[in-house]
């Protein structure tokens, strides 16, 4: 069969592509899986089965990826296939295909690679929440005012600030623990999408294959993408919590909060402004981060609204995108976790901003609610009624009479100078 050019172009080139990078390893181990269950199981002749072995041994997956799309075979599936016939004949090299689909192929395929992506992501949230226990570690005393609504609230520590993020991340390893766990099931065997009369051995091909067990409902095995969503969901928790993260941090890094300072591998200078230091590692991995985000939307949006079976909207034009958006959130979370080990905090300058702005003023009142019987309420209106202000640190009333006292004050009558450049 002869495709369309633009068919060619658009769509079979860059899967061949994409499975050529992607899913290359994944499919011959398949092959040597499926291959290994039909001899065990009598489907395939023994003399068979050896030559079959021999082929698939002769194959060279360097040669494989080096090869160019030329439109003679529909995708890699078929481009390896052709490669058996050509070893040990089509009468032997078509007993491979026996009992499978590419249905149930890509289906295992794609769990596989998904597995990968999910530990890979799993590993990264460990060593960034190894980084902030360090800190947290090193930082117990040290005093950080905490803000709500953007403003000074109360005073507390760093070790705290982090230890509610390291609290974030566990739950984030749990829900990559629950998604790996679903993803990590075979659907080998499910053939096209009702299974098959021989007697096939799926628990053999799942221990081949690193799987826990097999799927149950074949139907389901082919048409279910659930396991998939819940993989991107639980990235995409994980991103939206680190983004957070990184805005605080972000802001720490200013020189008009000055409270923590990042190592000199993690900032570059700017190349007209040589006094800078910007913090641009965290500034990457918020755009990564982001970007990976996105990506996760994007992934739910494809498989929304498609049949509830074998349809091509969850399978080759998808994946590079799944792969994407694991490897980019993998990446925000690494270099997060890098720069952190080597943040310092100036303690002196957080400890002189928690002075500033009555942040112990809930304190004052719990102190005089439990030692003096003062109800809470009572204190609490006293200091409302004095009109004091967390945000500038003085009483209101103090800088409405600085504002009168400014405003009655008769203007300059020299003129400003004359900006120059």
């Amino acid at each position: 069969m002869r495709f369309a050019p633009e068919y060619v172009a658009c769509v079979l080139n860059e899967n061949f592509e994409d499975a050529k990078a992607l899913l290359l390893a994944p499919m011959m181990a398949i092959n040597y899986a499926h291959l290994v269950m039909l001899d065990a199981q009598g489907i395939v002749p023994r003399e068979a089965a050896h030559e079959l072995r021999v082929a698939l041994d002769g194959i060279s997956l360097d040669a494989i990826r080096a090869v160019k799309y030329d439109g003679t075979c529909e995708d890699l599936f078929f481009y390896i296939e052709r490669l058996l016939v050509e070893a040990c004949g089509e009468a032997v090299a078509g007993r491979l295909h026996t009992a499978r689909s590419r249905n149930d192929i890509d289906m295992t395929m794609y769990r596989m690679r998904q597995r990968e992506f999910v530990l890979g992501l799993a590993a990264a949230s460990f060593s960034l929440r190894a980084s902030l226990l360090d800190l947290a570690e090193r930082h117990r005393g040290t005093i950080l005012a905490v803000h709500t609504h953007t403003q000074r609230a109360q005073p507390t520590t760093v070790a705290h600030y982090f230890l509610a993020m390291i609290e974030q991340l566990e739950r984030d390893a749990v829900r990559l623990k629950g998604a790996y766990d679903r993803t990590n099931r075979n659907p080998l065997g499910a053939c096209a999408i009702t299974g098959t009369g021989f007697p096939i051995d799926r628990r053999l091909t799942s221990e081949l294959l690193g799987f826990s067990g097999p799927t149950g409902n074949t139907y389901g095995s082919i048409a279910t993408v659930d396991y998939l969503l819940e993989s991107t969901s639980a990235a995409s928790v994980l991103l939206t919590g680190l983004g957070r993260l990184l805005q605080d941090l972000l802001l720490w890094c200013t020189s008009e909060f000055g409270y923590m300072r990042l190592g000199d591998g993690y900032v570059q200078c700017s190349s007209i402004m040589p006094q800078k230091r910007n913090p641009v590692a965290l500034e990457h991995a918020r755009a990564i981060g982001s970007k990976a985000l996105g990506q996760a939307q994007a992934i739910v949006t494809a498989v929304h609204n498609t049949p509830f079976g074998d349809i091509v909207d969850t399978e080759d034009d998808l994946q590079p995108l799944v792969f994407a958006m694991f490897r980019d959130a993998t990446r925000a979370v690494t270099l997060v976790g890098a720069a952190m080990t080597t943040a310092e905090f100036d303690a002196p300058c957080l400890e002189a901003r928690a002075a500033d702005g009555w942040t112990t003023l809930t304190e004052l009142a719990d102190t005089l609610a439990r030692d003096e019987g003062v109800p809470f309420k009572t204190t609490s209106r006293a200091f409302s009624a004095r009109g004091i202000s967390s945000r500038s640190g003085e009483p209101s009333a103090g800088r409405r009479r600085r504002r009168r006292r400014a405003r009655r004050r008769p203007p300059s009558t020299s003129s400003p100078p004359i900006a120059r450049g």
